[in-house]
C-alpha cells in the first residue's frame, strides 16, 4: 500500500481512465482557495462534473488536510436546530470529454495541512493511473476591463504546451500554494506540467465571473486537446455583463475607471508584445477598491431583487 494512501480512500473497482490506445489520462488539478479570482476555478470544476460523465476515483480525508478554525464550514440553522453543514471536500474524479476521452480532475478545497503528504499521495495516484501530463488551473485578479477579451497566461516545463497561451518571462518570489507546490514536485518527478491562469478584472474578483470559467475551459481544451462543453456558462456570462454594464452607465466614477482600463488594455494590445503578461503600470490607474465595492453592492441588490416574493 502507498505510504500516503491513508489520507484518501480509493473507490473499488476504480473507473477505467485510459483511452482506446491504452494511454494514461491528463490530470487536471483545480483547487479552491489561493488563486481563484471570480471563483473561476470552482465554477469550471463544478461545470465539468455537472455536464460530463463523471465517476469518483478517490476521496481525501478532510480531517487530515483542512484546518477548520481557519476555514470554518458554514452550517444551516432552521427551526430551532442545525440541519446542514457545508463540509469541505477534496476528490479525484474520472471524467470523459465530449468525444469520450477520459481525464482526471482533482478538485475541492486546497489543503491547509500536510502539503507534502498530500502531494505524495497525488503522485502515487498519478503513477497508478499512468498519468504523464499534469495541468493546474488558476484565476488571478488583474487591472483589466470586463469589456475586453480575457487573457490566459501559461507556464510549465513543456514548451510545446505553451504555444496556445501567453507566457511570462520574468523572475519573482511569491507565496506558495498547494497547487503550485504540486506542479513543482511533479515536474521534478518527470511529469509534463502546465499551469493556466486566467486574468480576472480585479474589481470583480470577489464575485462569480462565468466569463473567466469559459476562458479557462477554452485554454484547457486548446492546450491538451480536450473537447469541453460550454453548457450554461455563456448565458450566465451574458446576464452578468448586462448587469455590470448597467452599473457602469449609472456611475460616472465607475465609468471613468473602466475607460482608463480600456485605454491601457488597447495600448498594450497594439504595442506588439503578444507574449507578455498584462499588468497595470502602478499609479496610472485609480485603485479598484472603490469600484469593487460599488459592483458588489450592485450585484447584491440584483440578487435580492430576484428573490421569490419580492415585488
Amino acid at each position: 500500500m502507498d505510504e500516503q494512501s491513508h489520507i484518501y480512500e480509493l473507490e473499488f473497482p476504480a473507473p477505467a481512465v485510459s483511452d482506446q490506445d491504452g494511454n494514461g489520462p491528463v490530470l487536471v488539478h483545480a483547487l479552491d482557495g489561493y488563486a481563484d479570482a471570480g471563483h473561476a476555478v470552482r465554477m469550471l470544476s463544478e461545470h465539468l462534473r455537472k455536464n460530463l460523465t463523471t465517476e469518483l476515483v478517490a476521496s481525501f480525508d478532510a480531517d487530515e488536510l483542512i484546518d477548520y478554525r481557519s476555514r470554518r464550514p458554514a452550517m444551516t440553522f432552521d427551526d430551532n436546530r442545525f440541519v446542514d453543514v457545508d463540509a469541505p471536500e477534496l476528490n479525484l474524479y474520472a471524467i470523459k470529454d465530449l468525444t469520450g476521452r477520459p481525464f482526471l480532475l482533482l478538485s475541492g478545497a486546497e489543503p491547509d495541512l500536510k502539503w507534502e503528504a498530500f502531494i505524495s499521495a497525488v503522485a502515487g495516484l498519478a503513477e497508478r493511473f499512468a498519468v504523464k501530463r499534469v495541468v493546474g488551473l488558476n484565476a488571478i485578479p488583474m487591472a483589466v476591463p470586463h469589456t475586453r477579451p480575457l487573457n490566459v497566461s501559461g507556464h510549465g516545463n513543456t514548451p510545446a504546451l505553451l504555444t496556445e497561451v501567453r507566457t511570462w518571462d520574468a523572475k519573482m518570489r511569491m507565496p506558495g500554494s498547494a497547487s503550485t507546490l504540486l506542479e513543482f514536485r511533479l515536474a521534478n518527478k518527470g511529469y509534463e506540467t502546465l499551469g493556466l491562469s486566467v486574468h480576472v478584472p480585479h474589481y470583480l474578483a470577489q464575485n462569480d465571473y462565468p466569463d473567466a470559467a469559459l476562458a479557462l475551459a477554452a485554454a484547457l481544451g486548446r492546450t491538451v486537446g480536450l473537447q469541453l462543453p460550454d453548457g450554461e456558462l455563456p448565458a450566465a456570462a451574458h446576464e452578468l455583463r448586462e448587469q455590470i454594464d448597467a452599473q457602469v452607465e449609472q456611475s460616472g466614477e465607475v465609468a471613468a475607471v473602466v475607460s482608463a482600463l480600456e485605454t491601457q488594455y488597447d495600448e498594450y494590445v497594439h504595442s506588439g508584445q503578444p507574449k507578455e503578461l498584462l499588468i497595470a503600470e502602478g499609479e496610472e490607474l485609480p485603485s479598484g477598491d472603490d469600484l469593487a465595492s460599488e459592483f458588489e453592492k450592485f450585484l447584491a441588490q440584483q440578487a435580492r431583487d430576484d428573490e421569490p416574493g419580492d415585488d
